[in-house]
């Protein structure tokens, strides 16, 4: 039993190798091809337009819908069954973050109904716009999304995808011409890779000259002397042998020129994108100075403002300690003494005495005012600082005679305000 369980394991596990070896040699087979068909296109485009009608345009498209529909996942319906799925589903999905994007566009073409016709309308638009590279790129980039619709070892999974979007950059050099109408855009047939362009055998120099001696043996052996005749053979083989070693060497020069066009290409939009990059960085960092200086102003005129505010605040409080300071001197001085209530309270007994000795006359006050004026006087008079008027004395007499006064309270009292105030409206009293 265990015999036979190591026998499954390595059954097992020589499969897996298997499917691995060819996996890998699959990618890079298409890898390779891919390359192969984008030099042929460069090549193709020095002499005349492609279009839909150019053998390396479609088999540079085979190619590129073979790589992106290479392992990709079947959609999963609702009845458990697994359905095919086109690489559009993926493209749709994964290129919505790109700018100024053709996704719309295509999904609203009327000739255009199946998931891998849209697709490969895709490649059409997105060649004629130069951005396939791009698209390819940001599609690559959202690696949640290409795991999600790709199972294991697919190419665009692999080390191969990043060589894919730098092999697609040199086609951005070449002006595409497609009618979106056209019966490429087919989508009822798969699409087949011709390998034949591409399959050239050369063979090298050493299995020439074996070559070369096998006839010259073949033709010594089957003559019976040699004559001069038997001579021309090698002698041709060996012009033959010259003429592929110069058309070697010229394939390796037309390689490497259509290597090095490439890579020129590659290193001008390399220092175009630095350019843009640099513009940027010049812009922010701009913007950020602008930013500070907007900042320092800012903080400066608040710091103004604050210390102008506290400037008020200080006059304010002053003014209000010193409007304190008069109220409260005026209320002091407003408020009367004693001194000045005893003299009032004299002059007042002075004028009721007066009305109680009935000596109200309407000759000696012809009105009120003149009543007023009496009382102002007779204050006047009262002051102690001032010496007595002779046209007082004989009125009231001396003002130091009078032993005792009544007091404020008492003449608030209604016993000595009622009488003159009915005396002093009444009738009588008007002046005439």
């Amino acid at each position: 039993m265990a015999s036979l369980s190591l026998v499954g394991l390595n059954v097992s596990a020589r499969r897996k190798s298997v499917q691995s070896r060819n996996a890998a040699v699959e990618r890079r087979n298409l890898i390779t091809v891919c390359r192969f068909s984008v030099k042929t296109l460069i090549d193709r485009s020095c002499f005349e337009t492609i279009d839909d009608s150019s053998p390396e345009f479609n088999n540079f498209a085979a190619i590129l819908e073979q790589i992106l529909s290479h392992r990709l996942k079947g959609q999963i319906t609702w009845f458990g069954y697994e359905s095919p799925r086109s690489f559009w589903d993926y493209i749709r999905v994964a290129c919505r973050k790109v700018s100024h994007n053709c996704i719309c566009s295509i999904e609203n073409m009327e000739n255009v109904n199946s998931s891998r016709a849209k697709g490969r309308a895709w490649i059409r638009v997105a060649l004629m716009e130069k951005h396939l590279s791009e698209y390819i790129s940001a599609a690559l980039r959202d690696f949640k999304t290409t795991r999600r619709f790709y199972e294991d070892g697919a190419i665009v999974l692999g080390e191969e995808a990043n060589m894919l979007a730098g092999m697609l950059l040199g086609l951005n050099a070449i002006d595409f011409s497609f009618c979106l109408k056209g019966e490429g855009l087919d989508g009822n047939f798969p699409a087949v890779i011709d390998y034949t362009p591409y399959l050239k055998f050369t063979q090298s120099s050493d299995s020439i000259s074996s070559d070369e001696e096998e006839l010259r043996t073949l033709g010594s052996s089957g003559s019976e002397s040699s004559t001069p005749e038997n001579i021309g053979p090698p002698f041709i083989m060996d012009e033959n042998s010259w003429y592929n070693k110069c058309k070697r060497v010229e394939q390796k020069y037309r390689l490497t020129l259509e290597q090095k066009g490439y890579l020129e290409e590659l290193v001008r939009l390399r220092e175009t994108q630095l350019a843009e990059s640099v513009s940027q960085n010049k812009l922010l960092l701009q913007r950020i100075e602008d930013m500070d200086l907007a900042h320092k102003m800012e903080k400066e005129q608040l710091e103004y403002i604050i210390v102008e505010l506290q400037d008020q605040l200080t006059v304010l409080k002053n003014n209000d300690l010193r409007s304190r300071q008069e109220l409260t001197t005026h209320l002091t001085n407003q408020w009367p003494s004693p001194g000045a209530l005893d003299i009032n309270a004299v002059a007042l007994d002075t004028l009721l005495y007066r009305k109680h000795s009935q000596q109200w006359d309407e000759k000696s006050f012809q009105s009120l005012d003149q009543l007023s004026a009496e009382v102002s006087l007779s204050q006047t008079s009262l002051d102690p600082g001032k010496e007595d008027t002779p046209s007082l004395l004989g009125l009231c007499g001396s003002l130091t005679s009078v032993a005792s006064y009544k007091s404020l309270t008492s003449l608030k009292s209604s016993e000595y305000l009622a009488s003159p105030t009915a005396e002093m409206t009444s009738p009588g009293l008007t002046p005439s």
